[in-house]
């Protein structure tokens, strides 16, 4: 909250944006599976981040499940804790009737699909996604989140936020030098 009310933002998001990770596991163990779509063995991160990229909440899942079927227990770990976020924005392929029935009847959320321009070529986030893509990119700099070296789900999921509160802090401690 003390972030968000340093860049000139109320303390609860009134907005957030859905999107996923696909990350290499190592031979560890735990669950995992292979993403067709990326052609990667491991698991799938899915974060929802507000506006100024800050985490809301993240569901570690093995990569063979898809986004949209995957997302049901977003809603249910957000309700409470934020209880003035209305709406959340999901990219054109992730918005599909899966993700719509997982938020349905779990809270007062609007979800909206942002869609692509037929004119865009390769990968190109819009300004509604690119929070969340930032948010996704910012575990891959620290070493231990650049892989996923944990056996278990719960503790995949515990390890991206340590990697997001080094950010939090950094952007906390930037704003008060200025």
């Amino acid at each position: 909250m003390a972030a968000r009310k340093a860049e000139g933002r109320g303390a609860s998001p009134p907005a957030g944006v859905i999107d996923s990770q696909s990350a290499k596991t190592t031979g560890s163990g735990g669950p995992r599976g292979f993403a067709i779509g990326k052609k990667i063995k491991g698991r799938k991160r899915r974060i929802v981040a507000d506006a100024c990229g800050f985490p809301v909440t993240a569901v570690v899942r093995p990569a063979n499940i898809r986004a949209r079927d995957g997302a049901a227990e977003s809603p249910v770990s957000i309700r409470h804790r934020f209880p003035w976020l209305l709406r959340i924005f999901a990219a054109g392929a992730d918005a599909g009737p899966q993700l719509a029935a997982a938020f349905e009847g779990k809270g007062r959320w609007r979800l909206e699909a942002v869609k692509r321009a037929p004119s865009e070529r390769g990968f190109e986030a819009s300004s509604r996604l690119w929070a969340v893509e930032r948010t996704l990119a910012w575990p891959g700099r620290n070493r231990r989140l650049a892989r996923d070296f944990e056996a278990s789900i719960a503790m995949a999921r515990t390890w991206l936020f340590p990697g997001n509160v080094q950010t939090l802090l950094r952007r906390l401690t930037r704003q008060k030098k200025q």
